[in-house]
């Protein structure tokens, strides 16, 4: 018998660290090689830890609520032979900087591997597919993918030497790949919201509710409720943000009464939220500057060429904003089920992506208008307030039209006010006659 210090792995998007939610395991328990054996929170997302070893469970070196580094020890394993053989063996196999255990291939004789049937086979050219090892080091990554059914045997990593990165799995998310069976318990994304087939979000900077806690030095009558990872990180964001970027705020109040109809005569198809995305995916096409980081070292802007279009999303722990991948090759029917399924990932607690441009519905909060601060480091948010039946002047009569407030917050280094009311013009106008917007599209 040997022991086996499994220390926290690196997490990726450049996390450093993770707060330890919950133990799924107690000392003493017999664990198997991929089982889950502790919660992280880490400024992304909430995350089971597989344990690439099995054995039995000999100590835990985290409390629950403490916060760890990366590399620091998480847990220790006692490992037989066989264990120890094992992991040598997957080492032998040309795993690299891999996490041993997370999903790797091969070891027929490992017994407490968990396998997953496969709908189809992985078309591999260098190696059966049996063979293959895929070269993958964050569990994030391993989740997204064994949530969406993508086989990573099957992907070509665009990292360095190979590895396969987020984007690689999202790429075939969006293209389709071989996959696996789908996880059991998983669940169709669905948003509901105000806004038919919408996903609520709110103006980026909003408090998720939380449970009151206390700290020591607290004075009568205060409660002070710590930062987690995810509230540090979303005010580090969000101050840089303000104290970075001169932004500028503009709106219009927009006649949707065509696009509703159009909503309820094609139903159940596209949700209103598809179509403003496609518009908004549209008006980004037309004003590149606003698809834009700004390079504060060089002085340069740099125009993006794909859009990854951020849908702001109330999750369980707070406002998150996972993206849309290439939201522009994607039809309205396509942006439907991505944003659907995107949302419901990012609810769960999956956050998936980094988009260059963001797209909010605080509508689902029912309000009507928000001067909301730009995700950083993008340059711009689009946002819509609630559908309200209002009085509006069409034709020379009054009349009742479904009216929505539009909001358009960007920053001021990249362009000025004509660029910013031209991009609200095309998507305000393509609201207004989406029939005709879609035809040109």
């Amino acid at each position: 018998m040997s022991e086996q210090v499994f220390t926290l792995p690196d997490l990726g998007e450049g996390l450093t660290e993770a707060e330890v939610v919950r133990w799924l395991v107690a000392e003493g328990e017999n664990v198997a090689v991929d089982q889950p054996v502790v919660e992280v929170e880490t400024a992304k997302s909430l995350v089971e830890v597989p344990t690439p070893y099995a054995g039995k469970v000999c100590a835990r070196h985290a409390p629950e609520g403490s916060v760890l580094e990366v590399g620091k020890p998480l847990l220790t394993v006692s490992l037989d032979e066989s264990a120890g053989e094992q992991y040598r063996a997957e080492e032998r196999a040309g795993s690299g900087n891999v996490l041993i255990g997370y999903g790797t291939a091969g070891a027929s004789s490992a017994p407490a591997r968990r396998r997953r049937p496969r709908t189809g086979p992985a078309v591999v050219k260098t190696a059966p597919v049996e063979h293959r090892v895929p070269r993958v080091v964050s569990p994030l990554v391993r989740r997204l993918a064994r949530e969406g059914g993508v086989d990573l045997r099957s992907l070509a990593g665009s990292g360095v030497d190979g590895l396969i990165v987020r984007a690689d799995v999202q790429r075939a998310l969006a293209v389709g790949t071989p996959a696996l069976a789908p996880a059991p318990g998983s669940i169709p994304g669905s948003a509901p919201g105000s806004i038919p087939g919408s996903a609520p979000g709110s103006a980026p900077g909003s408090a998720p509710g939380s449970a009151p806690g206390s700290a020591p030095g607290s004075a009568p009558g205060e409660r002070r409720i710590p930062f987690s990872g995810f509230r540090k990180a979303v005010s580090t964001a969000l101050t840089r943000s303000r104290a970075e970027i001169p932004e500028a705020t503009v709106w219009v109040d927009v006649d949707a009464t065509r696009l509703w109809e159009l909503r309820e005569a094609t139903r159940p198809g596209p949700g209103i939220l598809a179509y403003l995305a496609r518009f908004t995916v549209a008006a980004l096409r037309e004003y590149p500057v606003l698809n834009a980081r700004v390079d504060t070292e060089r002085q340069e802007i740099v125009q993006l060429d794909r859009i990854d279009l951020g849908i702001a999303v109330q999750g369980n722990r707070g406002l998150v904003v996972p993206a849309v991948t290439d939201a522009g090759a994607l039809t309205t029917a396509g942006l439907d089920a991505e944003i659907r399924r995107v949302t419901e990932s990012a609810r769960q607690g999956t956050v998936l992506g980094n988009g260059t441009f963001t797209l909010n519905n605080y509508g689902g909060f029912r309000v009507d208008g928000s001067a909301a601060i730009i995700n950083h480091p993008q340059v711009a948010i689009l946002g819509f307030g609630r559908i309200l039946d209002r009085p509006w002047v069409v034709d020379g009569a009054i009349r009742v039209r479904k009216i929505t407030q539009m909001s358009f917050v960007f920053d001021h280094r990249v362009c000025d006010g004509a660029t910013a009311a031209g991009f609200m013009r095309s998507v305000a106008d393509a609201i207004e006659d989406p029939a005709s917007a879609i035809a040109r599209l």
